[in-house]
């Protein structure tokens, strides 16, 4: 194995370790919307840039294990158009899912 592939594996491991941290961390309230801002501050503590939290968020959105939506007008969106901090998340049925065991996704480390 190249250094080259080597790089890619550590970065897709890193990939689904912060995808399982970021779901983790919304879902302590379960039932409420977490402001995304708050979320991304507690998993920069843990080593999670800005750039890996929007791109784990624009993942568990895509496949629908969160929603989001704008904090001022509860509409729902879509990371891709909107700042992150202008918006919050909830964990969906199918996350809630994933963090029970009920589904599996070998793209997220529970």
């Amino acid at each position: 194995m190249n250094k080259e592939q080597m790089e890619q594996k550590v970065k897709a491991a890193t990939f689904r370790v912060n995808n399982g941290q970021v779901l983790r961390t919304i879902n302590i309230l379960r039932e409420k919307y977490n402001q995304l801002e708050v979320v991304q501050s507690v998993v920069e503590d843990n080593g999670v840039d800005v750039g890996e939290f929007i791109d784990s968020i624009n993942f568990l959105s895509m496949e629908g294990y969160i929603s989001l939506r704008k904090i001022s007008d509860h509409c729902n969106v879509d990371i891709s158009d909107a700042n992150y901090k202008e918006c919050e998340a909830k964990v969906t049925g199918k996350g809630i899912r994933l963090l029970a065991g009920g589904i599996c996704d070998n793209m997220i480390e529970i």
